[in-house]
């Protein structure tokens, strides 16, 4: 796997799972939107750990800085 991912779509990816994570807990979003937004925000930490989106890949985005 070749990161497709920088540091700023890393954050954002970080900061949204927070959001997700802190209106689920506050119990602000309950019920089954609220599941499906807790296991998107657990796909976004997965993604941000390991700096690789699949999405990403067939549309040949790469958010990362390149070596000239």
């Amino acid at each position: 796997m070749k990161k497709n991912m920088g540091i700023i779509d890393k954050a954002i990816r970080l900061i949204a799972a927070i959001v997700i994570a802190i209106l689920y807990y506050t119990t602000i979003v309950t019920g089954t939107i609220g599941l499906a937004l807790v296991l998107l925000g657990a796909i976004f930490v997965l993604t941000s750990l390991i700096s690789f989106c699949p999405l990403y890949l067939p549309f040949g985005i790469s958010t990362c800085k390149t070596k000239d």
